[in-house]
């Protein structure tokens, strides 16, 4: 599946547009109890359900700590060889749009993708299939290579860079060791 999501803006973690506070997230597995609200009557685009049930990888969903049952953004994400591949993104509904409520959902949730492709020992690399039409776009704005057709990836250096902005507290492994990384 070709993937079509919009990073709005990096931040260290989600920000309200309405007021410009950040807020503090999660990112933890789906189970099924947590889609019962996640359908396209309710605005969102993809069937999670079927995801979740077919998937050889995990679902995972982002929350404010404030709001633990409220969904922000999901996203799949399946171990490969080599990396880790991004199935499936999408902002909760009402994070897309003019009157979205958040910003940084999907670049917390790709920087989550890098962090697990760090601790599986593949440097940070997340691949994923773009829309043709939006492959300048992940390019320009957002870092990624595109490796041949729509085949695109977030390389090492990027996926750092995710990491330490959305997880600043965490370890991350370089030539040169593991660094510390504080904020």
């Amino acid at each position: 599946m070709e993937l079509e999501f919009e990073i709005d803006k990096i931040t260290e973690s989600i920000e309200s547009t309405e007021t410009g506070e950040c807020f503090d997230t999660l990112v933890l597995p789906v189970g099924k109890a947590d889609l019962r609200g996640v359908t396209k009557k309710n605005g969102w685009r993809f069937d999670w359900k079927l995801e979740l049930a077919e998937t050889n990888g995990q679902v995972y969903k982002l929350v404010t700590e404030k709001e633990p049952d409220v969904i922000q953004g999901l996203v799949s994400f399946e171990k490969r060889r080599d990396h880790i591949n991004m199935n499936l993104i999408e902002n909760a509904p009402a994070n897309v749009g003019k009157g979205k409520k958040y910003v940084g959902v999907a670049g917390n949730l790709i920087a989550y993708g890098c962090k697990l492709s760090m601790e599986a020992g593949f440097n940070g690399v997340v691949g994923f299939d773009s829309k043709t039409t939006l492959i300048e776009h992940y390019q320009n704005e957002l870092g990624a290579e595109r490796i041949s057709g729509q085949r695109m990836a977030f390389e090492e250096k990027i996926a750092k860079f995710y990491i330490d902005k959305y997880f600043p507290q965490q370890k991350t492994e370089s030539n040169y060791g593991i660094i510390e990384r504080s904020h």
